[in-house]
């Protein structure tokens, strides 16, 4: 009977696991903003960052890094989906049943970081709306490639469009919720913890958004699916030609979507344009530029940190929450709304330092992340081997 296996470290591409620690690296580099304090919820960060240095950070990580790296993560989510979904079919084994267990169990890792942890989290809404992704995998490349450019392209259509029409109310702040956010995230009370945590998800996981997420999560899933099926990025340097187009139109839709807006003023009304379509530009320009720039010796030695925390990618992503949990709230040492932006990029840059030395470290010695194996083993139903051999 044939079984399914993970991949083993011999077929791994070393540029696809750089790319996985370079946006996990760039996630954390936003999220650790919403971690810290009220704003990027409830708005209002112009007024409580007014320095000069704080606003020019805001104005970097806008630009460079907000929605531009789970965007990345999310096209690598269905890559690697995408991948399996082959090594499954070469060993005859149904793809619908098994992609929906990974799913489910992702699901539950999701559920114990959105209501234990952060509200932030994208696992759950990775699982969710990766179930949707299970219709997908047995259609044509050119199917996938249209259902996921007409879904990402009318979605961002229709919101930009009622933004714009409702431009005079954007904007401004909600005062209620910055109180209660500081009130509760200090206190050394758990409940109260989450509690307060519980009730920032609602405030932004409610059906309408739910449903914009699914109609610009599932096409970055479906450009993943496709790119791994074009086998582009598998083969680099037969594919020189193709990457290099690709990163000039990237590049130039990067520059034009994220950074054009502040020539203009940055208005709000434009901001589903900026996340959604420049952020996938940018996510595309991230992945080919590390690819390239990994096909030299040079290259190589630059990303391979990266790929340490690639390899190990729920496992970091989970450190760096549980890390933030303990800094910034009442239960730990406390530190909400009292950090500023560049403060908080010197804790990320910290903390992901540590990061690259213990995911090296752990990985020379171990096959799989600690969350990897876990996740690993309830999929495939059985206990899978930790330790390297030798």
């Amino acid at each position: 009977m044939n079984t399914a296996v993970p991949l083993q470290k011999y077929e791994r591409m070393m540029w696809i696991d750089a790319a996985r620690g370079f946006a996990i690296l760039g996630i954390f580099v936003v999220n650790i903003g919403a971690f810290s304090a009220p704003y990027f919820l409830y708005g209002g960060e112009e007024d409580a960052w007014n320095s000069a240095i704080d606003q020019f950070t805001q104005v970097l990580i806008d630009v460079f890094f907000q929605a531009s790296f789970y965007t990345l993560f999310s096209i690598l989510f269905g890559f690697g989906l995408q991948i399996l979904k082959e090594r499954l079919v070469e060993k005859s084994i149904d793809v619908s049943s098994f992609l929906l267990r990974r799913l489910v169990i992702l699901i539950g890792f999701g559920l114990v970081h959105a209501f234990l942890i952060w509200h932030g989290d994208i696992l759950l809404s990775y699982g969710i709306i990766g179930l949707f992704f299970i219709a997908f995998v047995h259609r044509g490349d050119k199917t996938i490639l249209i259902w996921g450019t007409c879904m990402l392209g009318v979605s961002v259509y229709l919101y930009t469009a009622m933004l714009y029409e409702a431009k005079t109310f954007l904007g401004g702040s909600n005062t209620a919720g910055i109180y209660a956010a500081k009130e509760n995230y200090v206190s050394d009370n758990l409940p109260v913890i989450l509690g307060q945590n519980l009730n920032d998800w609602l405030y932004s996981n409610d059906l309408f958004s739910y449903l914009l997420l699914a109609t610009t999560l599932l096409p970055l899933f479906l450009f993943g699916m496709y790119l791994a099926r074009k086998r582009w990025l598998h083969d680099p340097v037969k594919h020189k030609r193709k990457l290099a187009t690709a990163w000039i139109i990237s590049l130039i839709m990067f520059i034009g979507l994220k950074m054009g807006p502040y020539i203009y003023g940055n208005p709000v009304w434009f901001s589903y344009i900026q996340d959604n379509i420049g952020g996938t530009a940018s996510a595309l320009f991230y992945l080919l530029s590390i690819t390239v720039l990994a096909q030299n010796r040079l290259g190589k030695k630059l990303l391979k940190p990266f790929s340490y925390v690639g390899r190990m990618s729920l496992s970091n992503y989970i450190v760096q929450s549980v890390i933030c949990f303990l800094l910034f709230y009442g239960i730990g040492i406390g530190l909400y709304g009292s950090v500023r932006p560049i403060e908080a990029m010197g804790i990320v840059a910290v903390v992901y330092t540590l990061q690259i030395f213990f995911s090296k470290w752990w990985m020379a010695r171990y096959r799989f992340g600690p969350l990897e194996w876990v996740w690993r083993s309830l999929t495939y139903k059985q206990k899978q081997p930790l330790r390297e051999k030798g």
